[in-house]
């Protein structure tokens, strides 16, 4: 347990948190929340704090003599919900931040989606860390995959809005249970995305 505290100090408390904090504020102060500008730089902008930190961590050797000190599930869980937490944080302060210095905005009533959104994005990144072990893959494949969701939706199944990331942040359609019903959705595939991690992570730790 203790090594999923050390890894959520770790992730927050970092120079990558601070600047993917500034550079969305930034982003949000010139550009909006519903700025195509904002929307696509999430996906990529949440993954600066701790995606690659299992990578990090495995290539210097610290992963040996991390795991003794705990076990293997509260290490992989410790690496995962860090980075997932600070990416949805990243771009939640970023929200509260636009909303404390400029009260007259367009941010959503329901910030929670933002902080969904960031924390999915991110832990798509850490799953392809893990998978490839590549940091290009991390830093960039959550980005790709959601220009990929939004071509699919544009160009090929505009009637399958849920396609779209975009509705994701800020609901336009009619969805089922309303913006809780994107909460569940997003929190279900978090929690898929977790588990598809965790089984990657543990076959690759078991292999040295």
């Amino acid at each position: 347990m203790n090594s999923l505290g050390n890894d959520l100090w770790r992730a927050v408390w970092s120079v990558p948190f601070l600047l993917a904090v500034l550079i969305q504020f930034f982003i949000l102060q010139t550009s909006g929340f519903q700025s195509e500008l904002y929307h696509m730089s999430v996906p990529l902008v949440c993954t600066f704090p701790y995606t690659c930190a299992w990578l990090d961590e495995s290539r210097s050797g610290f992963t040996k003599l991390a795991l003794p000190r705990t076990s293997v599930f509260w290490y992989i869980a410790g690496k995962f919900i860090a980075c997932a937490a600070a990416g949805g944080l990243a771009e939640l302060a970023a929200a509260l931040l636009l909303q404390h210095t400029k009260p007259q905005n367009d941010l959503p009533e329901d910030l929670a989606l933002i902080f969904l959104c960031g924390a999915f994005w991110a832990g798509i990144a850490a799953l392809l860390a893990a998978a490839s072990g590549s940091k290009y893959s991390a830093y960039g494949g959550a980005f790709v995959l959601c220009y990929f969701l939004v071509i699919l939706h544009e160009r090929y199944w505009k009637a399958c809005y849920f396609l779209d990331p975009a509705e994701w942040l800020s609901p336009q359609q009619p969805w089922m249970l309303g913006t809780d019903g994107v909460k569940l959705m997003l929190g279900g595939l978090l929690l898929l995305t977790g588990l598809s991690y965790a089984l990657i992570l543990e076959r690759r730790l078991s292999h040295g």
